[in-house]
């Protein structure tokens, strides 16, 4: 019998019998035993209130306003509530409900697996709330140096942050509609943006809240943003199924590509190579050559639209994230870059769209470490290598997490869509964890 009781499973309980085990254990959750949740609780109140007659009239209530209809069997109406003589229940209830008491009482507990133990986090210490940097939903997060980060989302503006002291550097407005992107120039004070209204700005932080340059080419939204290396060219997608690659300097369109529904969710330059990463609604993964900008290669299609990529820091390996739903889909997907363009390793745990992934500064960790945050409100730190769940963090109420970027050695930076930007630490001191520290 299944701890959550649903319809089917209560039916089998008698008043007799259950009604004593749930007054011994009555911090079980009835979220999904809907017709019953009312019934019970109305005649909990009325005996924790130590009014009998009141226990007819609100479990009248209860029955009229959730068109409650008892089953067969059932207790009558005027049931008491006194706690029964003591006496064995053959069932498995109580013993599943203490099972479940042990888990609410405990924000942390490991999942034990064969080949791996998982630890989940739902954030419960105090952390600090700076100033905001948004006043709604946050599409889109990146570090622009060791201290400061820009982000942009749906109240239009791009805006660059100290998220080291908690205050608002400068905010940047132009767009007509909400950002998508942000992309930072290597090594400078400049950034570019992408919105739904199919422009791309380039800002600089010590010039004025003014764009520099501003960059139409696509007829739907942009949907990908990635600088080069060498901070020369700029490369854009769209959902209009089509590539652009921009001169930084001129703001001039050097090529232009469209592939056949490859509507662009993301895209990433590979280090020090002229290539360029690209994932698509059409669940596939592209290697573009910025020479020509000419598909190089194209990865066996997944199962489920590629959300997002990311390269690894000596340009070796890729991550690829899939939507999904109910864990059907919702994984990461580690490739090979430079030998065989093969599949590595998969990352499973999710339970909705993976929507960023990030490789992590190898810092104190013994071994490489990857991150991925979905919409499921959880961001879970991987071991590469094995693709075991390392650390589960539970940002509860934050609603989808949708974007993630590294700030510093020990430091990331997560996008999401009621809570602003959350600053979250990895610390090794005690083994692996993930702590949130801050939220803006």
């Amino acid at each position: 019998m299944k701890a959550n009781l649903g319809l089917g499973g209560a039916r089998f309980l008698s008043w007799g019998t259950f009604l004593p085990a749930f007054h011994r254990h009555i911090k079980i959750s009835l979220g999904r035993a809907r017709w019953l949740t009312p019934v019970i609780l109305a005649l909990w109140e009325a005996e924790e209130d130590g009014i009998p007659d009141l226990r007819s009239s609100r479990l009248a209530w209860a029955t009229r306003e959730h068109n409650f209809q008892q089953p067969q069997g059932m207790l009558l109406l005027r049931c008491q509530l006194k706690p029964a003589p003591p006496q064995k229940v053959s069932c498995r209830f109580c013993s599943m409900m203490g099972k479940l008491q042990s888990k609410l009482k405990h924000s942390t507990y490991k999942h034990s697996r064969p080949e791996e133990i998982i630890e989940e986090r739902i954030q419960t210490k105090a952390f600090q709330e700076y100033s905001p940097a948004h006043m709604d939903t946050v599409f889109v997060v990146a570090a622009l140096n060791s201290d400061l980060c820009v982000s942009g989302g749906k109240d239009k503006t791009v805006v660059a942050y100290n998220w080291k002291t908690g205050n608002v550097v400068k905010r940047f407005k132009g767009h007509e509609h909400e950002i998508t992107k942000v992309s930072c120039i290597p090594k400078s004070s400049q950034f570019f943006s992408a919105s739904r209204d199919r422009m791309v700005m380039m800002w600089d932080l010590h010039d004025t809240s003014q764009p520099r340059q501003q960059l139409c080419g696509h007829s739907m939204v942009v949907t990908g943003l990635a600088v080069s290396p060498d901070s020369s060219q700029l490369c854009t997608g769209s959902r209009d199924n089509t590539l652009l690659l921009w001169d930084v300097v001129t703001g001039q369109t050097v090529e232009r590509a469209s592939v056949s529904r490859n509507v662009v969710t993301h895209l990433c330059w590979v280090p020090r190579e002229p290539y360029i990463l690209q994932t698509s609604e059409d669940k596939t993964l592209r290697l573009w050559d910025s020479r020509g900008l000419q598909v190089a290669h194209m990865f066996p299609a997944k199962q489920h639209i590629q959300t997002y990529c990311e390269v690894s820091m000596d340009g070796h390996k890729c991550i690829s994230c899939s939507n999904g739903f109910g864990g059907e889909g919702c994984e990461a997907t580690l490739w090979d870059l430079r030998q065989t363009r093969n599949r590595i390793c998969e990352y499973r745990g999710h339970f909705q769209t993976v929507s960023s992934c990030v490789f992590l500064p190898r810092a104190l960790a013994l071994m490489p470490l990857i991150a991925t945050s979905s919409h499921d409100c959880k961001v879970k730190i991987w071991n590469q290598d094995t693709g075991a769940c390392l650390f589960t963090l539970s940002l509860d109420g934050s609603g989808p997490l949708t974007s993630l970027a590294v700030g510093d050695a020990t430091s990331l930076l997560c996008a999401s869509f009621n809570r602003g930007i959350h600053l979250l630490r990895v610390d090794h001191s005690r083994g692996l964890e993930l702590q949130e520290v801050a939220a803006f």
